[in-house]
């Protein structure tokens, strides 16, 4: 997810096939009982804030996933996969493909765009084109992590809406239901506000309630959970290549605060825990209707979503620090 920078310096998946409400309703986005991994695209726009890098890593180091590749969405989309190629490049794992999704205008900051300039510069793979390939290459198998607004995402239903339904599921981070941006000094709830994900392209998220695919929402309710300097250390000082990435994307993400020590609100792997541990946010059904202003209400009327509204945090930062930190090789 994506806030504007100088916001967050303040504030430090059921069948492809079924009817929305009653495929939302019936499946969860991850089972400890899955034999196998499960197969994941994950959509991003990394390289502004620094929550992206950690759901990338958490998703990295969980065997439970088997990532087909990865998408970039909103803005300067390549050079957001040239920041993915160095990224992967650094802990070994060239091997997952990296494509970039329509390009955008935006004022917005790339925060970490000096580490992705540090890439060798190449064309890279369309975003969408590469979702719809891998969907048909396996129908009805594979979950969409979308981390990002979601032009990518749009692009593929209008291209394909047909091939588009045959995803598995959607676990995505936006929204706000009831809770908006927490208060960045006092850390007060607030009402409910225009998520960032969502008011960069309310169409997109139009389109994908609209989609037929199960969606499991986790929104600003669930997914405000705060890396603390204690937590954050531990992690950058562990010394593995992954770790020493988010080192220098954490510092990245730093150089706009005006010196100031920002802490990272980890809403996007929020996402990715729903995918591999749904019960550190357990989803109810829900109506989700959103406004042109990307406001996301609830409604009246057949579910749409499966919505979390609030998280285990502490099951939640105790998975994200043992997983990056642990012994396996991502």
């Amino acid at each position: 997810m994506k806030i504007p920078h100088v916001f967050m310096a303040i504030a430090a998946m059921a069948l492809a096939t079924a009817a929305p409400g009653a495929s939302a309703a019936q499946a969860p986005a991850g089972s400890a009982s899955d034999a196998q991994p499960q197969l994941v695209i994950i959509d991003t726009d990394i390289g502004d804030d620094i929550d992206d890098a950690f759901a990338l890593a958490l998703a990295l180091r969980s065997p439970e996933l088997h990532i087909l590749g990865v998408t970039t969405t909103f803005g300067d989309t390549e050079l957001r996969a040239r920041l993915l190629d160095r990224y992967l490049a650094a802990i070994g794992r060239s091997d997952i493909p990296v494509a970039a999704g329509p390009a955008t205008k935006t004022d917005n900051t790339l925060t970490q765009a000096a580490y992705a300039r540090q890439a060798p510069e190449r064309t890279h793979a369309d975003g969408a084109d590469f979702l719809l390939s891998q969907i048909r290459l396996h129908p009805g198998e594979i979950t969409l992590i979308a981390i990002g607004p979601l032009y990518t995402v749009q692009a593929a239903i209008e291209r394909d809406p047909a091939t588009f339904r045959k995803l598995k599921r959607v676990a995505m981070m936006g929204g706000s239901i009831y809770r908006g941006y927490d208060d960045g000094k006092t850390g007060e709830h607030r009402p409910p506000d225009s998520e960032w994900n969502i008011n960069r392209n309310p169409a997109g998220a139009k389109a994908l309630l609209a989609s037929g695919v199960p969606i499991f929402m986790m929104p600003l309710d669930s997914t405000q959970i705060h890396l603390q300097q204690a937590e954050r250390e531990a992690i950058f000082s562990h010394g593995s290549p992954l770790t020493d990435q988010l080192t220098l994307l954490y510092h990245q993400w730093m150089t706009g605060s005006g010196g100031q020590v920002l802490t990272p609100t980890l809403f996007d792997p929020v996402a990715v825990t729903y995918a591999i541990r749904p019960e550190l946010c357990p989803a109810k059904p829900m109506r989700v209707e959103v406004d042109e202003k990307g406001f996301t209400r609830p409604a009246a009327g057949a579910p749409n979503a499966q919505v979390c509204l609030q998280s285990d945090e502490k099951g939640f930062l105790d998975l994200l620090r043992t997983r990056i930190v642990g012994d396996a090789t991502p």
